[in-house]
């Protein structure tokens, strides 16, 4: 019986060797065929490709556009020789635009009194010493009331004085007299000095009060410096005291521009340092200023620090409130590099690109390799050799052309 297994067993195990070998052998020798049908496929391939490109791969020649010497001065094509550049590196800042804080004043009366009229609106251009209002004041008048007693006093003083000097020298009165005399005079000249120092004190000359009689006195209220008048609270008939803004004057031929400077970047920044300003009203035109104070403390919020800026505000072109951005300007020690003018670059197929001539008319769209951009240049790591020629100005209107040309094509 266990002979009759074992040889059973045999049996099984010598079939299923041969299923397995049948199978392995089938699957190897399809594989076999499927490569050797895809070796006779690849040549014919191949032979076609060649066929079909003439011979080997069809290298396009660089698309060119072309424009007469003419044409270029017409439209403004600039073509200059590539050259190196000493980039000054700068840091892009933004800020507003502010009144110069050292420029400014605010008028108020020094004492308390009625608007009898004024002088100046919103907007005008004011002088030094300009009257803006006229007070009709209360303690005024009491204050040119003292100074006419005083000088009253001091006339008839000064007179007893004489009177009492006249008698000691024919040796009528005794020269204690002269003493008190002497005493009460320098006493009243000296109330005058104090009761003429309160009118000058309060805007007022007395100098229109020497001459005899004097009518009812308004009090002036002046500018202290000339500007433009940015504030105005005066009206006629108000009372106005020294508590009470009448009027705010700016001398705005100078600003600031106040802007937040990282505090990564504050090694690079100090006093004194220049700084270029431009606002959207005038995209065209810079203002260059200078750095007149940095802050000591960093915002716990946006990790910045407040720097100032003096611009000197030609034209008055810069208003208060204006948002304005900033180049600080570091210092030029870097050697000098191969760089363009940001305006020749133009994006072409995802790349930054200049045409390139080298007759004068012929431009060829040449990509290139770019490094750090400052002052309106970019430096250029490669794809342009120093000397050669580009279109510096013009380089939207060629791309236009090209682009033309290839819609032509098509």
């Amino acid at each position: 019986m266990n002979k009759k297994g074992i040889i059973i067993g045999v049996i099984l195990a010598v079939a299923l060797a041969g299923g397995f070998y049948y199978r392995f052998t089938h699957l190897a020798t399809g594989a076999g065929e499927e490569k050797a049908q895809s070796g006779a496929a690849d040549p014919k391939e191949k032979s076609g490709d060649k066929k079909e490109g003439g011979g080997g791969i069809k290298n396009e020649a660089p698309k060119t556009v072309s424009m007469t010497l003419e044409t270029q001065k017409e439209h403004g094509v600039v073509v200059a020789a590539a050259k190196q550049e000493r980039l000054v590196d700068a840091i892009s800042v933004t800020g507003k635009v502010e009144v110069n804080g050292d420029r400014i004043a605010h008028i108020l009366p020094r004492i308390a009194g009625k608007i009898a009229s004024v002088k100046a609106l919103l907007g005008d251009s004011v002088g030094s010493g300009q009257v803006l209002v006229m007070l009709d004041s209360v303690e005024l008048g009491e204050a040119i009331n003292r100074y006419l007693q005083s000088k009253t006093k001091l006339s008839l003083a000064k007179n007893n004085l004489e009177r009492v000097n006249a008698l000691v020298e024919k040796k009528i009165a005794a020269r204690k007299d002269i003493y008190q005399a002497e005493t009460d005079y320098q006493v009243i000249l000296s109330e005058l000095h104090a009761d003429k120092e309160r009118l000058i004190l309060y805007g007022f000359s007395p100098a229109g009060l020497d001459g005899p009689g004097h009518k009812r006195q308004l009090l002036p209220v002046r500018s202290p410096i000339g500007g433009v008048i940015t504030e105005k609270q005066a009206i006629v008939g108000e009372l106005a005291d020294p508590s009470k803004n009448l009027y705010t004057v700016a001398d705005l031929s100078s600003v600031w521009v106040m802007v937040d400077i990282n505090e990564k970047d504050l090694a690079k920044v100090r006093k004194g340092q220049d700084a270029i300003v431009k606002v959207g009203a005038f995209p065209d035109l810079n203002f260059p200023g200078r750095i007149s104070h940095i802050a000591d403390v960093v915002d716990d919020a946006t990790r910045t620090v407040k720097a100032r800026i003096e611009v000197q505000n030609t034209g008055r072109k810069l208003k208060p409130e204006m948002f304005a951005s900033v180049e600080l300007a570091l210092p030029a020690d870097a050697p000098p590099v191969l760089a363009v003018p940001e305006d020749a670059l133009q994006d072409m197929e995802g790349r930054k690109v200049v045409f390139v001539t080298a007759n004068g008319t012929e431009f060829e769209p040449r990509p290139l390799e770019l490094g750090r951009a400052s002052g309106g240049q970019v430096e250029v790591t490669g794809g342009l050799r120093e000397g050669e020629r580009y279109a510096v100005k013009g380089g939207f209107l060629l791309k236009s052309e090209l682009k033309k040309g290839e819609m032509g094509e098509e």
